[in-house]
């Protein structure tokens, strides 16, 4: 009996059976209230801050928060307010009046050495040693004050550059009056020419510049006053509510356990009224003080400096009149005046002007007398003046000459005096202006300092006051 083949084929295999994934419930399958939305910090601060106000302990460490926080930033205020005015009363002090005064002395010494220069040339070849010497002196000192007020001047302001304009006129200027000395020693009349050129230069170049640099400086000064004096507001309201809340502190703390005194916020008091009394006195005086330095001195400083301007150019005008000889003029409506006598009966005004509100902002004799002094010298001036103009325009050029370069009794021995005098009353308004300026920067001293230590004493005092009461509730 025969049998069919076995196959070789493997029995077909079944087919892997495939994952069954549950079917997921869709939104509208969500049931349940939506999730509560999460609040802030800010939020759950706020709530915790409520809850612990429904608490005496809870109260009591709101109000320790909130008086140390009043305390600490009345001396956070008052030491960067303070801090501030003194350190404008020290600019003022040490800073900008110096630079308003050295500006001064550059066009006092441009000035006088324009006048000495003159004076000079009209002495031909017998220029003496102590006008040559003047003239030097009068250069060096405005060469050195330039430096000066350029290692002061802030870079790319307008100072910088009337500084550095004046730098490169000096030399020019010099050049010339070399020039018309060599020419005025050899006898030739192109000298005086040179000197006028000189003089223009001076008067419409540098003295110009030299007066723009003395107002920008004073424009200093007058900034530095009106940030040193305003009273301290913001300080003093701080102050006067910290007082008042460590007060309604106190006097909650009585009301509630019959106690008069708490220890701690009696010391925060004290310490807040110190740094209060000291911010208001201080400063009450610091301005006083700075305001008298300011009325007293240099109100009078700057009258007294264009006083002695006024002079030097009167001076230089009534030297160049004798040197130009009528050459040049100037037509004031119908009428032709010589030029430099016009402008020193100008210069003339203004001299007499200022001594007049310099008299009556002296407020004593040693500064009054001065200037009264020059007053009496200045009426001496405009009569020899006007007896030597009378002898020029008669033609005795000579006897002019006399009057107004020669010894005794010449026009150059009144200026000199005036000009010694308003010296004089200069130096004395500077020496009250430094009194009276640093009694307002003293009055500051330490206030900034002792402030901060005093109310963080405070603060401390009134939170370890209010642990005191948190202390009888544990």
């Amino acid at each position: 009996m025969t049998h069919p083949p076995k196959s070789s084929a493997a029995p077909p295999q079944a087919a892997p059976a495939l994952p069954v994934i549950p079917p997921q419930p869709g939104p509208a399958a969500r049931v349940g209230p939506p999730p509560a939305p999460r609040r802030t910090a800010f939020a759950e601060g706020v709530e915790l801050v409520r809850a612990a106000a429904t608490t005496e302990p809870g109260r009591l460490r709101i109000i320790g928060a909130v008086l140390a926080l009043l305390v600490v930033a009345f001396g956070a205020v008052t030491a960067w307010q303070t801090s501030e005015r003194a350190a404008a009363a020290d600019d003022v002090l040490h800073r900008s009046q110096p630079l308003s005064s050295g500006a001064a002395g550059i066009y006092r010494s441009l000035a006088d050495a324009n006048t000495a220069a003159s004076s000079g040339f009209l002495a031909g070849g017998q220029e003496s040693a102590d006008t040559r010497d003047r003239y030097e002196k009068d250069i060096r000192t405005a060469a050195a004050g330039l430096v000066t007020a350029a290692a002061n001047a802030e870079p790319g302001s307008a100072s910088e550059a009337t500084i550095t304009r004046l730098n490169r006129l000096l030399p020019e200027y010099k050049g010339l009056i070399e020039r018309a000395r060599t020419y005025n020693r050899q006898g030739y009349p192109v000298g005086g020419a040179y000197l006028r050129y000189a003089n223009e230069k001076m008067q419409k170049e540098m003295l110009p510049a030299a007066e723009d640099l003395y107002t920008k400086e004073n424009q200093r000064l007058d900034a530095d006053y009106g940030d040193a004096t305003p009273y301290p507001w913001a300080a003093i309201v701080l102050g006067v509510l910290a007082l008042a809340a460590l007060g309604w502190a106190q006097h909650r703390t009585y009301r509630r356990t019959n106690r008069v005194l708490n220890h701690g916020l009696v010391a925060g008091t004290a310490a807040t009224t110190v740094v209060l009394l000291w911010l208001v006195v201080g400063h009450i005086v610091a301005r006083s003080e700075l305001n008298g330095s300011y009325d007293h001195g240099i109100r009078s400083l700057k009258v007294l400096h264009d006083a002695r301007i006024a002079s030097l150019k009167a001076r230089g005008n009534e030297n160049l009149s004798l040197v130009a000889r009528g050459a040049e003029t100037i037509t004031v409506g119908e009428q032709t005046y010589d030029a430099y006598y016009y402008d020193f009966d100008k210069d003339m005004g203004v001299l007499g002007r200022g001594l007049t509100e310099a008299a009556g902002l002296a407020d004593d004799q040693a500064g009054g007398k001065p200037v009264e002094a020059a007053e009496s010298n200045m009426a001496v001036w405009k009569q020899r003046h006007a007896s030597a103009r009378t002898e020029d325009e008669n033609g005795n050029y000579q006897q002019a000459l006399d009057m107004v370069i020669g010894g005794k009794g010449a026009t150059g021995e009144c200026f000199d005096s005036v000009d010694s005098h308003l010296a004089r009353a200069i130096d004395h308004e500077q020496t009250e202006f430094q009194r009276t300026a640093g009694n307002g920067l003293d009055a500051m001293t330490g206030l900034p300092v002792g402030a901060a230590v005093l109310t963080v004493f405070g603060a401390a005092g009134a939170v370890a006051g209010i642990g005191r009461r948190l202390s009888e509730y544990r």
